[in-house]
């Protein structure tokens, strides 16, 4: 909390790593912000928040689990196990942790776009950074990720959050 507080007090940028869970338990942060942000004299509009997440955007979202379901476990495997934390993950547990309203972004393009606007209603952030390169997703699947976001996502929620 004091570092989102520092941050708006220097007028600095905010950058909210929703890696997993609900992304609304980190609305106190971003309300932190911009509450000492206001109190230094910062207009809300020359603030810049930023919300970074897993994502992996298929044609449905149906195909999105199954395609990305392998390369997550493996990245769950690994940095769970150096933690020292359980390394499975069952895929009854990704389709829960990647429903519409968690904070992993994995899906059809719609609900990417469904997403990230519910989670700008939180934050009104003006930044979004997808994080695509997990668990030894190959370099392919991450351009047609690329792809699909600067093309089917991105125009939709610059027209949305424009107006």
């Amino acid at each position: 909390m004091e570092s989102a507080a520092r941050a708006g007090r220097y007028g600095v940028g905010l950058a909210l790593a929703i890696l997993g869970g609900s992304p609304a338990r980190f609305k106190p942060l971003a309300d932190e912000y911009y509450l000492a942000a206001n109190q230094a004299g910062y207009d809300k509009k020359e603030l810049k928040v930023t919300v970074t997440g897993h994502a992996f955007i298929g044609e449905t979202t149906q195909k999105a689990n199954e395609e990305f379901f392998p390369y997550y476990a493996n990245y769950w495997r690994y940095v769970n196990g150096q933690r020292g934390l359980g390394t499975q993950i069952s895929r009854k547990d990704f389709e829960i942790m990647s429903a519409p309203d968690t904070a992993l972004f994995v899906g059809s393009p719609q609900q990417m776009i469904e997403k990230i606007l519910q989670q700008n209603e939180l934050f009104g952030h003006q930044r979004f950074i997808a994080q695509m390169d997990i668990g030894g997703l190959p370099f392919e699947k991450i351009a047609k990720n690329i792809e699909r976001l600067a093309t089917e996502v991105a125009p939709v929620i610059r027209r949305e959050t424009q107006k």
